[in-house]
């Protein structure tokens, strides 16, 4: 649920090959978790430019608010994204290839000006999420209920009293 009145997906997610589905997923189950409606497709900067411009175009007539888009070696997805639209654009770079996800870094985090993509650390999925809810938490009150709550159950694993204290 994204709020009380709408299904809408907040958060379109994007990832450039199928094979990176298994980091972006936790993406997707983060936000879903905080109540987050997301939709992910695959699209490749590379392979389907065109696709990835219809999406972009489209996305925020379904109600998206954020992109979250992941992308190994080149890592061309976010910066595309970004070019083609106002708004905020998360980038994950993805290891893969032989300098695991070093390249993917830097092409994500390389952008010229004007054209920010906010990045998060390589496979870092779950990170992208919960940046992506504290965007949208200045617009919805809802999610600002969901973070404290994970925040406090997060706070509450490491504050354990059955956990030896060296003193």
């Amino acid at each position: 649920m994204a709020d009380s009145s709408t299904n809408k997906p907040l958060v379109g997610i994007l990832t450039g090959s199928p094979n990176d589905l298994g980091v972006i997923e936790k993406a997707q189950e983060t936000l879903q978790s905080l109540g987050i409606v997301s939709e992910l497709a695959v699209l490749s900067a590379h392979r389907t430019p065109e696709h990835v411009t219809q999406y972009v175009r489209e996305a925020p007539g379904r109600g998206v608010e954020v992109f979250i888009c992941a992308a190994g070696m080149a890592a061309h997805l976010a910066g595309a994204v970004a070019a083609q639209t106002l708004l905020p654009v998360i980038g994950v770079p993805l290891a893969a290839g032989s300098l695991n996800g070093l390249d993917a870094l830097l092409a994500t985090v390389q952008m010229p000006p004007g054209i920010p993509v906010a990045t998060v650390g390589v496979d870092g999925a779950k990170n992208a999420a919960y940046l992506a809810a504290r965007i949208l938490a200045a617009k919805h009150p809802f999610i600002v209920e969901k973070l404290q709550q994970d925040l406090a159950a997060q706070r509450k694993r490491y504050d354990s009293p059955d956990k030896p204290r060296v003193k």
